[in-house]
């Protein structure tokens, strides 16, 4: 089976879509990351608030554990972000002074700040990322409808679809994830790299997931029989018996209803959310049970909200036929969603 991600479009709300394009040049895509927790400036670990621009952030963690004579893995980070942008995040590194990273850098990175703590940061150590695009070719009016639109995004919330970076270039690990959960997991794993395995499983967990959301359009924030809904502000998680009795919290963004990250202890939906979630896995030959006993101690698995908030909402014209949309969105969260909200064609840069 020759698989690609499948590549979704706009929901279709109504306001009107833009033309323009974006990351035509890495400052058109700002991204600066919302910490879960300040610093408390003591502790073994070395925090270091970077910069980087045309990088990604594994080959920053690369580079930086170069510079300071430190293993990658002595090096945490909360996220990862895109390549094809300008943004500013925490890093981690034990067992390094702070006169060694002070106005440390690189052709495409620098330190801009160093500070301490005393845990090592961890993946999803963060509340969310501010994000400020830069769209090039657009029209007059341009930045009024772009206005109006994130305005309405902010009240109905987004398609929270996992975007291009998700599935390498072309795709690639949606297909080598596909091949390691159809009996080639325990062989495939002693050839490749732990985070390359974990890359490609999760390219299939995301396909799915995407499907789902897909399946489950216009409606998102609609509650179903047998939803396993999500609390936003802690992201609990709990089975919905009375959609009609439930609706009013979906309605006021309080709660969404979720999709699946498949994992031996992810809970299931029942009834029409259930059967929508396993048409979206049999479509990539996957089963439920492929997901359990993977190598390197794979995630135990997750419930995803369908939809996102979109906060701190804004546009302005930046130039000519420039328009710059900021928006704030919660950790796990593509800004590429809210874009292809905005824009009548979305490019997958990692297919170029």
């Amino acid at each position: 089976m020759d698989l690609k991600p499948t590549r979704p479009g706009p929901r279709g709300t109504s306001h009107g879509f833009l033309s323009g394009r974006y990351k035509v040049e890495p400052q058109d895509f700002v991204v600066d990351e919302i910490p879960a927790y300040e610093p408390s400036r003591h502790g073994e670990h070395l925090f270091l608030w970077v910069e980087k621009r045309g990088l990604s952030t594994i080959d920053l963690v690369d580079e930086l554990g170069s510079a300071l004579k430190v293993h990658p893995r002595s090096v945490g980070v909360a996220g990862l972000k895109d390549k094809q942008s300008v943004s500013r995040q925490w890093i981690s590194v034990h067992g390094v002074h702070d006169n060694n990273a002070r106005g440390l850098g690189g052709p495409n990175w620098k330190v801009l700040h160093v500070t301490r703590h005393t845990n090592k940061l961890q993946m999803g150590h963060l509340r969310g990322n501010r994000f400020a695009i830069t769209l090039r070719g657009t029209k007059e009016g341009d930045a009024d409808l772009a206005r109006n639109a994130l305005l309405e995004l902010q009240n109905i919330g987004v398609p929270n679809y996992f975007g291009e970076q998700r599935f390498g270039k072309r795709g690639a690990n949606l297909q080598r994830g596909v091949e390691i959960l159809s009996g080639g997991a325990e062989s495939l794993a002693r050839t490749m790299p732990r985070r390359v395995f974990g890359l490609c499983v999760a390219a299939v967990q995301s396909e799915i997931f995407n499907r789902v959301v897909m399946a489950r359009l216009p409606g998102l924030g609609e509650l179903q029989q047998g939803d396993l809904a999500i609390l936003h502000r802690n992201h609990a998680c709990f089975p919905i018996e009375d959609p009609a009795r439930e609706q009013p919290r979906a309605t006021a963004f309080e709660i969404s209803p979720s999709g699946p990250m498949h994992g031996p202890k992810m809970p299931d939906p029942i009834g029409e959310p259930k059967r929508i979630e396993d048409e979206a896995m049999a479509a990539l030959g996957i089963v439920r049970e492929q997901f359990v006993d993977l190598p390197f101690g794979f995630g135990s698995g997750e419930r995803r909200p369908l939809r996102m908030p979109v906060a701190d909402a804004a546009a302005e014209q930046a130039g000519d036929d420039m328009v710059t949309v900021s928006f704030t969105l919660p950790r796990g969260c593509f800004a590429t969603s809210v874009l292809r909200e905005l824009l009548t064609e979305t490019v997958w840069f990692a297919d170029e």
